[in-house]
């Protein structure tokens, strides 16, 4: 079959009127057409739509529907379209709606009947849903390599400084000492988790929905798989009002992208303090931060500050998803025009500050003076000695309670517990040995907690090494 029997496209796109236009008996107004057009931003995906629609063209060819001829013209018609979007110099019309008009009207122009009849057997329904899916996937692989790279400079600056000693806080407040390894790679176990995540997102992406049409299928003889395959989806969508109506996979990605954000958000907000000079543990390069328009001496984190509050717009695109597709009827219907503004603006957002980061955390400057004496306030070391207590077989209430006490005493005389002398200790429990000192310093506090997940220097290095190794690779096993 090589005839199409609808109305005449060369004409309604001559006239400026829409693919539909014939059943209409006057013209959209203009600011409906402002309100309901969707080519400035839909059109990046206009490389996808091609994609997509080169795939179809090639089944319809191969099981009779167009002619080889139809397919060759086709393909020739959209790599000029295709270079003429690379060069800017395609002509985008708000009155041709979306970017599959647009592209379908220049395709017409070119090559006449052949672009015609490119059409059958689809809908813009699912046209879009296969447009959509392959931007999605797309960016998810982008932002996994990203997320690769951060955890790798993150494991990278970890191993240099796996025994530099920080406190660790708890309520903001000096809890027990760390290092700043350790430290670093809690946010490369959180990326690891979002990398992860984008891959299992990325298995529900990759279901074709182009074989859907407007809603219940097409009655030509198609072959979906045939599709699938060229496209790299790893199956079709199996059920058609499903296929052109779910948005489950672009949630998900939001989704996905919102804890990416808010895990740049913990990174950030500690950036900030940390660079504080009340705090002064780090420096960050000057590119990343901005002066004062007042105050000479300024040196503002401006980037670690902005990604935490870009964090709360991709937070909520996600809720504005879900809220956009939680009362829509099957199957397809306007609203999801909406869902692709947030969408797009969620993966730029990540994209732009993951590629920012991993710049930014390979040129943190550490200043680790500092963070050794700030863990020489607050008897970051406390627990160490209840837990010595315990060893020597003091029940770990009475332990506690006891070193409580030693708190109390070195808090009135301004010292820490590795200050008092081994009488005082002694005096604090009989059973305290000279070995207690061993316990009661920074390094061997951070030095005991060996085992897997714990804070020792070796350890650290094992971890970060591990995570090293993982970002070598690629795919699943490089997240």
């Amino acid at each position: 079959m090589t005839k199409n029997s609808a109305p005449d496209l060369q004409d309604q796109f001559a006239n400026k009127s829409q693919a539909w236009s014939a059943r209409f008996s006057e013209p959209v107004s203009d600011l409906v057409k402002r309100y309901t057009a969707s080519v400035h931003f839909d059109k990046r995906m206009a490389h996808f739509d091609i994609e997509g629609s080169l795939a179809h063209a090639e089944m319809l060819a191969s099981i009779g529907i167009i002619s080889e001829g139809d397919r060759i013209s086709i393909e020739r018609g959209m790599a000029r379209i295709r270079e003429e979007i690379d060069a800017d110099t395609f002509m985008w019309s708000l009155d041709l709606e979306d970017v599959h008009l647009n592209i379908e009207k220049r395709l017409v122009e070119l090559i006449g009947d052949a672009g015609k009849r490119l059409h059958t057997g689809r809908s813009r329904n699912d046209q879009v849903a296969t447009d959509i899916r392959l931007w999605v996937r797309n960016e998810i692989d982008i932002s996994v390599d990203l997320l690769r790279e951060l955890r790798r400079k993150l494991a990278e600056l970890a191993l240099k400084h796996a025994a530099t000693i920080l406190p660790g806080f708890t309520h903001l407040q000096v809890a027990q000492p760390v290092t700043f390894g350790h430290h670093l790679l809690a946010y490369a176990e959180m990326f690891g988790r979002d990398a992860e995540r984008l891959a299992d997102c990325r298995k529900r992406v990759n279901r074709l929905p182009l074989g859907a049409a407007a809603l219940a299928g097409t009655s030509y003889p198609i072959d979906r798989e045939r599709v699938a395959r060229t496209l790299g989806f790893d199956g079709v969508c199996r059920n058609s009002l499903d296929a052109v109506s779910d948005r489950d996979f672009a949630i998900e990605f939001c989704a996905a992208a919102a804890l990416i954000m808010t895990h740049v958000s913990r990174l950030s907000e500690e950036l900030v303090l940390w660079m504080s000079p009340r705090v002064g543990f780090i420096d960050l390069a000057d590119r990343f931060c901005t002066g004062s328009s007042i105050m000479p001496q300024k040196k503002n984190p401006d980037v670690p500050e902005l990604a935490r509050g870009k964090t709360g717009r991709v937070n909520g695109h996600l809720i504005a998803l879900l809220t956009l597709m939680k009362g829509q009827p099957l199957a397809y219907n306007k609203d999801n025009q909406e869902d692709k503004e947030g969408l797009f603006d969620s993966a730029d957002t990540i994209r732009d500050t993951l590629t920012i980061f991993v710049d930014l955390v390979g040129g943190i400057r550490v200043k680790s003076e500092a963070m050794r004496a700030a863990a020489l306030q607050g008897f970051a070391t406390a627990t160490d000695l209840a837990d010595y207590l315990v060893k020597k077989g003091v029940p770990f209430r009475d332990a506690h309670e006891t070193v409580a006490h030693a708190v109390r005493m070195c808090d009135e005389r301004g010292c820490d517990l590795a200050d008092l002398t081994l009488e005082e200790l002694k005096g604090v429990n009989e059973l305290v040995e000279d070995d207690v000192f061993e316990v009661l310093t920074l390094e061997g506090s951070v030095a005991s907690r060996k085992h897997v997940g714990g804070t020792a220097p070796e350890r650290v290095r094992e971890e970060a090494q591990r995570v090293l190794d993982e970002t070598e690779g690629s795919g699943p096993q490089g997240v």
